[in-house]
C-alpha cells in the first residue's frame, strides 16, 4: 500500500462576522459594497432561510472579530450581526466526519447559487459573481481560504488532469480560445457536471463539462483538500 503524504493546500478560514437577512439580493450586494469600499473582504449568499445574508472577515480572534463588528454596528453600516466560529465550517469537520463530508458541503453550497443573478459587485450592481468570485466564496462558506483570482486558484490546486478522476467540490479550470491562461472556473458537482457563474447577465448554473465548447477550453481540474491514502 502506497499512502501519499497529508497536507493542506489551503488555510482554514478564522473567525468572521456575518449580518444582513435580506429577501432581496440587490440590498446583500449594497451592503457588500459598502464593506469593499471600507477595505473588508466580503461576500453574500443565499443561506437555507432562503435570506441573503453578508459574511466579511478572516480574524485570528473572536474579539477581534467583535470590535470590529461592534465598530461598524455604531456607525450604522450592519444592523444586527453575527459571529461565525471556525469550529462551524465543514473544513473544520473534514478530520472526524471524513473528506466525503466536506467536498458534499461544498457542493450543496455550490447549488444553493443556482439560479442567484450575476452579481458580484466591485463597484455596481451590474456586475457581479464573476466565475472565481463564486469559487471563492463557495469554499470560503466552508472554512477554506481560497484565493479571489482565478489564476491564483488554478496555481494553488493539486493537479486533476484527467476528467474521469474529478471528486465532489473539486475546481474545473477553462482557457479561451488557442489561449492558454485560465479564464474561467467553475466547482464541480459530479456526473460530469459543474456549477458557475458563466457571463455577465445570466444567472448561475449548471452546466456539463462534456458540452463541446467547455471540452474544447478545458484545461483541467485542481482538488485543494487533503491527500487521500491510495493502495
Amino acid at each position: 500500500m502506497t499512502v501519499t503524504p497529508k497536507r493542506k493546500v489551503l488555510e482554514l478560514m478564522g473567525y468572521a462576522i456575518q449580518a444582513g437577512a435580506f429577501a432581496n439580493v440587490k440590498n446583500a450586494v449594497r451592503l457588500t459594497i459598502n464593506l469593499r469600499q471600507r477595505g473588508l473582504d466580503s461576500t453574500y449568499f443565499k443561506a437555507s432561510d432562503g435570506l441573503y445574508k453578508v459574511r466579511f472577515g478572516n480574524y485570528s480572534s473572536k474579539e477581534a472579530a467583535a470590535k470590529t463588528a461592534i465598530s461598524l454596528k455604531s456607525r450604522g453600516v450592519i444592523e444586527e450581526y453575527y459571529i461565525i466560529i471556525p469550529d462551524e465550517y465543514a473544513a473544520a469537520k473534514q478530520k472526524q466526519l471524513g473528506s466525503d463530508y466536506l467536498r458534499d458541503s461544498l457542493v450543496r453550497t455550490a447549488h444553493d447559487f443556482i439560479g442567484v443573478p450575476y452579481l458580484w459587485g466591485g463597484t455596481s450592481l451590474e456586475k457581479g459573481f464573476d466565475c472565481s468570485g463564486l469559487t471563492m466564496t463557495v469554499y470560503r462558506l466552508n472554512g477554506l481560504n481560497l484565493p479571489r483570482n482565478s489564476v491564483k486558484q488554478y496555481e494553488t490546486g493539486l493537479p486533476v488532469e484527467n476528467i474521469q478522476d474529478l471528486k465532489k467540490g473539486d475546481l474545473v479550470f477553462f482557457a479561451m480560445k488557442a489561449q492558454n491562461i485560465v479564464s474561467h472556473v467553475g466547482v464541480y458537482i459530479g456526473e460530469g457536471n459543474f456549477i458557475h457563474a458563466s457571463s455577465q447577465g445570466k444567472a448561475i448554473r449548471i452546466d456539463s463539462l462534456s458540452t463541446s465548447c467547455y471540452l474544447k477550453e478545458y484545461m483541467g481540474g485542481r482538488t485543494y483538500l487533503e491527500f487521500e491514502q491510495d493502495s
